[in-house]
């Protein structure tokens, strides 16, 4: 297995060319704004979503100041949780754009830091919707034109509340881990077919959500949130294209530490990240686990 063919049980039909079309959720403000604007100075044209016209807007001024080079941006409003809103959506930003080559889920919520046992139903189901609904809705709506096209990109800004255990905010951890299992299922059924996909976390990054969080409460250090902008970027050029399926963190990786370690395992002729890796698993408790290193399929 070489280490452009990330998981031994899907096979690759080829490079996927790089993206030249975007659309970007929750891309009025926060980590959503900051990686639209940066594709588009990458040189992609770019659909901005979200509920704010007006916010968007401003998104969009800032789009067309970036100068020659850049793409141009494109505002469609739409609620991620309605399912003809985004089908609407998704129809108008392709005409557009003739087609989106790289879609960004980054519209998201949390809910109260509180057990389980003390949060409230309605708010709950509200941030499973937003979080695992909304990237659902999104892909269903333009991952069948991207595979027609002959292939395309799918991110997901995640968290480390869905690749670890936390205490409090279980809607929101629930969400995340669910997204990652989202993102891992459409890297197995897709692949073959063109279709790339990743689970992005942006570490602890200063907006509006985490400056609502308790436990983030007199926080002075922050990740810059231009590290999910050079990922994103990254992965949109397809050189990151070997680690579809998988978990990445921009707190410890960047663009250049994935490529150093693609090139070492090439040159080792290994496979990076392995089918195992950067995915969720349920991990034995030792040798004397009568568990299988690899879990039944069922």
């Amino acid at each position: 297995m070489s280490a452009g063919t990330p998981d031994a049980a899907v096979g690759a039909p080829g490079p996927v060319p790089g993206a030249r079309t975007a659309l970007v959720t929750g891309a009025s403000r926060g980590i959503g704004r900051a990686v639209a604007v940066g594709l588009a100075a990458a040189g992609l044209d770019v659909a901005l979503l979200a509920r704010d016209a007006t916010r968007l807007q401003g998104v969009a001024d800032e789009v067309a100041g970036l100068g020659d080079g850049a793409g141009r941006a494109v505002v469609v409003t739409a609620d991620v949780t309605d399912p003809d809103a985004v089908a609407a959506a998704a129809t108008s930003v392709e005409a557009e754009l003739g087609g989106v080559d790289l879609l960004v889920n980054n519209a998201g919520r949390v809910d109260a830091e509180v057990p389980l046992w003390e949060a409230d139903p309605d708010q709950w189901w509200a941030v499973l919707e937003t979080n695992v609904r909304g990237p659902f809705l999104l892909a269903r709506a333009v991952v069948p034109g991207m595979l027609a096209r002959g292939g395309g990109r799918v991110v997901d800004l995640n968290s480390g509340a869905g690749s670890h255990d936390s205490e409090g905010a279980s809607a929101y951890n629930a969400s995340k881990t669910a997204l990652l299992r989202l993102g891992a299922n459409m890297h197995r059924s897709g692949y073959e077919h063109g279709l790339r996909t990743f689970e992005v976390a942006p570490g602890v990054v200063q907006t509006d959500m985490t400056a609502s969080m308790v436990m983030h409460a007199g926080r002075t250090e922050w990740t810059p949130v231009e590290r999910t902008v050079e990922m994103v970027v990254a992965i949109a050029g397809g050189g990151l294209d070997a680690f579809s399926g998988s978990f990445v963190r921009v707190t410890h990786d960047s663009p250049q530490s994935l490529r150093a370690a693609l090139d070492a395992a090439e040159r080792e002729g290994r496979a990076v990240p392995g089918p195992d890796a950067r995915r969720l698993r349920v991990t034995r408790w030792g040798e004397d686990d009568p568990m299988p290193g690899e879990l039944p399929r069922r």
